[in-house]
């Protein structure tokens, strides 16, 4: 269970520097992070410590993380600001 602490350090270390991630990462543990699953919130976590050009490469969809756990973290992120 991650505490207030934890969601407060974890929505900093969103904060990349680098748009395109800060735009996608940041919301999405604003808005989503707490009604995830513990399995799925310790996926994110996970996600959060991958180097930033690994993250731009999986989110602009240029190529796929080959741990299925990290990928599943993107697919969810990519979903939500994807209009249907």
């Amino acid at each position: 269970m991650y505490t207030e602490d934890d969601v407060r350090r974890l929505t900093w270390q969103c904060r990349r520097g680098m748009l395109e991630l800060d735009v996608l990462l940041v919301p999405f543990m604003e808005q989503a992070f707490r009604d995830l699953a513990e399995d799925d919130q310790d996926r994110f976590v996970r996600l959060l410590d991958c180097e930033d050009q690994d993250l731009f490469v999986w989110f602009m969809q240029r190529g796929k993380a080959e741990d299925p756990d990290l990928q599943r973290m993107v697919d969810l992120i990519l979903e939500r600001v994807q209009p249907d």
